[in-house]
């Protein structure tokens, strides 16, 4: 399992359409995926679990991965999210 924390910049956090874009590129990988929130997890693969935690603008996450392609899974998250989404 490989783990890596990112801050959220885009301006609405992970809401609706970054979320979805998230989601998207979660399951472009074969690996189990979560987020981490404080003292809560959700499978990164789940827009209902991602969209639960409020990730807002500034907020620092953790992800995690366990399988096959884990780092690249990470790496990809992470560039997603360093991206602003592409805003």
């Amino acid at each position: 399992m490989t783990s890596r924390s990112v801050t959220i910049q885009n301006n609405v956090g992970l809401h609706a359409r970054p979320a979805t874009f998230f989601i998207q590129k979660a399951n472009s990988y074969r690996s189990s995926i979560w987020v981490e929130k404080d003292d809560r997890r959700v499978n990164a693969k789940s827009l209902l679990g991602v969209l639960s935690l409020g990730i807002v603008q500034g907020m620092s996450i953790t992800l995690l991965a366990d399988g096959p392609d884990e780092k690249e899974a990470l790496e990809g998250l992470a560039t997603l999210v360093t991206s602003r989404f592409e805003e």
